[in-house]
């Protein structure tokens, strides 16, 4: 029985492959979050780019940097500098917290005594009088939250020149993939060893569901902080940015979203007395926070990506789990092409004859 040489041949080369791509992997990996950052900004940044590049005459390196310029300008310097300012209230808070300065059981206390005493007695009788132990668990966690996140940034910037390194090399990897990405996405299609009927709805589908991601989640989430923000600033409430930034993270929780956040601080407004603040939160969290997302997410989505609402929860937040802050497109990207993918296992009905 003679030896098959071709299939050895085959199998070497796809052994070769699978080692020098996990190779490709390793060596990449402490870059893997910038390089899926930069395919991200030239994904959404190319129809400016190519209305740059119509403009600038078709000179394709210029077009590239004057795009990459406006990312720069208006997407990473405000988000650095705004990130600083989160990072410090977060720390402010945590300190204030551990060092006994700021008292988070006495929100509690406050509400319960502002409640009425039928209401009191009611809350006992149900099984939720144990009412020190609850504000002693919610304290913690209100000091953990805080402390995870100045611990975040205390590793940042511990690892400042690796940061600074990713940095560059995400701008960097995001002007080529401005330039090249209308010859890159059709020539990486193409490499794909499955059938172009398959390849092509399913690159299809990621460039949508990344589209809708951004502009659905992050987008709306955004702006969602932001005016959050500003209705804690005007109420003057500390830590604006802080409670801006949960409450953005919070958007994607179908339903509810930012009100947990200003809904508790509404109560607190009311309990202590200052009561036009918290009238003016409780209207600015039903009529321009919770409203933002209606209003904008149409507009900037257009059509709809065809994941339920419940997926997008779950893959945001496993995915956020899983791979940080990247994970808040990964995991519905990943969920969406899953949904996408399975279906085109099955064998496609044939058309019964005529007369069956």
């Amino acid at each position: 029985m003679g030896i098959d040489r071709t299939r050895i041949e085959k199998g070497g080369f796809l052994l070769f492959l699978a080692v020098l791509t996990a190779l490709a992997l390793l060596v990449a990996w402490p870059f893997l979050a910038a390089l899926f950052w930069s395919v991200l900004a030239a994904i959404m940044f190319q129809p400016l780019y190519q209305r740059i590049l119509a403009s600038m005459g078709g000179k394709a390196n210029r077009a590239a940097l004057a795009t990459l310029g406006v990312i720069t300008v208006a997407v990473v310097i405000p988000m650095i500098v705004i990130g600083t300012m989160i990072v410090d209230q977060a720390t402010e808070v945590y300190l204030a917290l551990s060092e006994q300065q700021i008292d988070a059981g006495e929100f509690f206390i406050r509400i319960r005594e502002a409640l009425p005493a039928r209401v009191q007695v009611m809350i006992e009788g149900s099984g939720y009088g144990d009412f020190d132990t609850v504000r002693d668990r919610l304290a913690e966690l209100a000091r953990e939250s805080a402390g995870m996140i100045a611990g975040r940034a205390m590793a940042i910037g511990g690892g400042a020149l690796g940061f600074v390194l990713s940095f560059g090399v995400g701008l960097y990897v995001t002007y080529f993939l401005l330039r090249d990405g209308q010859t890159l996405g059709p020539a990486l299609r193409r490499a794909l060893p499955m059938p172009q009927d398959v390849a092509r709805p399913l690159s299809d589908r990621f460039l949508s569901i990344v589209r809708a991601t951004i502009k659905g989640s992050v987008v709306v989430g955004l702006v969602q902080g932001a005016l959050g923000a500003i209705t804690f600033w005007i109420a003057g409430l500390p830590a604006v940015l802080l409670f801006g930034l949960l409450m953005a993270i919070l958007s994607l929780l179908p339903a509810v979203g930012p009100a947990i956040v200003w809904l508790p601080a509404a109560v607190y407004l009311l309990a202590t007395g200052a009561i036009w603040q918290g009238v003016f939160v409780i209207v600015s969290g039903v009529a321009v926070i919770g409203m933002a997302d209606n209003v904008l997410r149409p507009i900037l989505v257009g059509r709809d990506t065809g994941i339920p609402d419940w997926i997008i929860l779950i893959s945001t937040l496993g995915g956020i789990a899983a791979f940080g802050i990247s994970g808040v497109v990964a995991g519905p990207v990943i969920a969406g092409l899953f949904l996408a993918a399975w279906p085109m296992l099955s064998p496609r009905e044939e058309p019964a004859p005529e007369g069956e």
